[in-house]
């Protein structure tokens, strides 16, 4: 497991886009690929970029990591501006974006070897040792002597994810990591996550596995459109969801009519249990024990990530409507962590 990152006091946030923007072609015939987009990354976090095909994900990712020029805005990376200082900040990054490129006539082993070369905070005495335990970390070692044409799909993405673990990061970017593996591959996957993000490192990942997502991620980031429809914390967008409250009670007929009396809409679908909908819960609780209703829990249960998407990006006008207002705008979770 890699050793934790220091990050000094006052630390900025791990990105910074403001304003950021990317055109394509001129005229009839111009796209926007991504439009406006406004997002800080908190440093520590694991944020999960999501969006239908073709929301601009990848142009973003791009964007971030300084390889395609905006049109317009300005990003900052651990807190230094591209592309001006690129060379100080990318040395610490890592990225794995669309398809991972490697030598097919060259073994696993060697093409590594070849891009670890080129770490400038990589000693040459360490890359050897350093090339066996990444392939032994992303299940290649076995394969690591065979050429790359001989690799299947699955293989070629371990082999792609191996290159940003050459070295210690404070920043990973992974563009669908789990794109051609199978679901050990993809679990593997979600463990090398988790052992970036408990050494401290920053991790950016795209992908339409919603599930794997929920299971890895802090923080989420919706685009649709090239726009940025939401962005915060994960456990921000899931718990305020549109379900209602439950009380869990014994004096539901009570509790009903106390509820309907003063003007919500309730219902007991089971023999101990009131559903409230469009209620605060201090407000009902403490409308129930007024009138000597038993409360014993009262609970709203999070909404599943794949609806809160599909509710999201499924809106005609999504792009249109700005931020969700449940979440709180991207300046103002910098410093949150889960």
């Amino acid at each position: 497991m890699q050793q934790p990152v220091t990050v000094p006091p006052g630390r900025p946030p791990a990105i910074r886009a403001v304003g950021l923007g990317r055109g394509f072609g001129r005229g009839a015939g111009a796209v926007r690929a991504v439009d406006g987009v406004d997002l800080d990354v908190p440093m520590g976090s694991v944020l999960g970029l999501l969006g239908p095909n073709g929301a601009g994900k990848t142009t973003l990712m791009r964007m971030l990591l300084g390889l395609l020029a905006p049109t317009e805005g300005t990003v900052e990376l651990l807190g230094r501006q591209l592309p001006g200082r690129a060379c100080e900040v990318l040395p610490h990054v890592g990225a794995l974006i669309e398809l991972p490129a490697a030598h097919p006539h060259r073994t696993g082993r060697q093409n590594l070897l070849r891009y670890a070369a080129a770490e400038p905070l990589l000693d040459t005495a360490r890359i050897p040792a350093a090339v066996a335990a990444v392939l032994h970390r992303v299940g290649l070692s076995e394969a690591a002597d065979r050429r790359v044409r001989e690799y299947s799909p699955g293989m070629r993405q371990r082999l792609g994810l191996a290159v940003p673990l050459l070295t210690r990061r404070r920043l990973v970017v992974l563009d669908e990591p789990t794109n051609g593996l199978d679901p050990a591959g993809t679990r593997d996957v979600r463990q090398l996550i988790g052992e970036m993000h408990a050494a401290g490192a920053t991790v950016v990942i795209s992908s339409h596995l919603l599930g794997e997502i929920e299971a890895t991620c802090t923080h989420v980031a919706v685009l649709r459109a090239g726009r940025l429809l939401t962005a915060g914390p994960l456990r921000d967008l899931l718990s305020g969801g549109p379900g209602p409250l439950v009380v869990t009670t014994p004096d539901t007929g009570l509790a009903v009519h106390t509820l309907r009396a003063h003007g919500f809409d309730a219902g007991a679908p089971a023999a101990d249990r009131v559903h409230v909908t469009g209620a605060a819960a201090p407000e009902v609780v403490a409308l129930l024990v007024h009138a000597g209703v038993a409360v014993r829990e009262v609970t709203r249960p999070s909404a599943r990530l794949e609806d809160v998407f599909a509710r999201l990006t499924d809106t005609p006008d999504a792009g249109a409507r700005g931020p969700d207002p449940r979440m709180a705008p991207a300046a103002a979770w910098a410093g949150s962590v889960r």
